[in-house]
């Protein structure tokens, strides 16, 4: 049986965002239509607020380092910041005043307003809602590399029933105001809720059922 997950109750914001036409989604079906759905929020922007070539506006506020590597689809939104070193790839939707430190690699992943990527992050076909903070050297995984069956497969709830997404690539719902400590880990499936804190070094699976939610 597939539970439903609502996007909203974990990111408050999103019906409300240029992603609402999609609030009705699951999780997962997002990161995989990445590059089309960043591609129509393209076509509807406001082309005198952002800068845009080759399938990649910047707002004309945001601020990019010399030696980041951006690649289209891609919106990065006003107040944005982006440092040396990072390398945005695969079709991501960066909303308002988020920084993307030295080092980080977003990949198909849609970013929230105010969340910060602090640096040498991973952060793969994820949806991440406002206010997240990820310290120096916390991933998002999205592939579960140690086994044959590669689906991801979610936790609906605590103690809930695991279910497949049908998807090899997804990393995490991740709700506002989240908070993920240095080198910590999120295994690919995480459904983390608004105002969740993961320790410094830690694994978090929750295929496992006793990790916490």
């Amino acid at each position: 049986m597939t539970h439903a997950i609502e996007l909203a109750a974990y990111i408050a914001g999103f019906a409300g965002s240029p992603l609402g036409p999609w609030a009705a989604s699951l999780p997962w079906e997002l990161p995989p239509r990445a590059p089309e759905i960043v591609r129509q929020l393209l076509a509807a922007l406001p082309a005198g607020d952002y800068a845009i070539e080759s399938e990649i506006a910047i707002h004309r506020s945001a601020r990019v380092e010399p030696g980041a590597v951006l690649k289209g689809p891609l919106i990065l939104g006003p107040d944005c910041f982006v440092a040396a070193g990072a390398y945005l790839r695969g079709g991501n939707w960066v909303d308002a005043r988020c920084s993307i430190g030295p080092g980080v690699e977003l990949k198909s992943s849609f970013v929230f307003g105010g969340t910060a990527l602090a640096h040498f992050n991973f952060v793969g076909d994820s949806v991440v809602g406002a206010g997240v903070n990820m310290e120096a050297g916390s991933v998002v995984c999205n592939h579960r590399n140690e086994r044959s069956d590669k689906q991801i497969f979610v936790r609906s709830g605590q103690g809930g029933a695991l279910q497949g997404t049908g998807c090899e690539k997804f990393g995490a719902l991740i709700g506002d105001g989240v908070r993920i400590g240095a080198n910590a880990v999120i295994a690919p499936g995480a459904l983390l809720l608004p105002g969740s804190v993961i320790g410094r070094a830690s694994l978090l699976d929750q295929e496992v059922p006793d990790e916490p939610r």
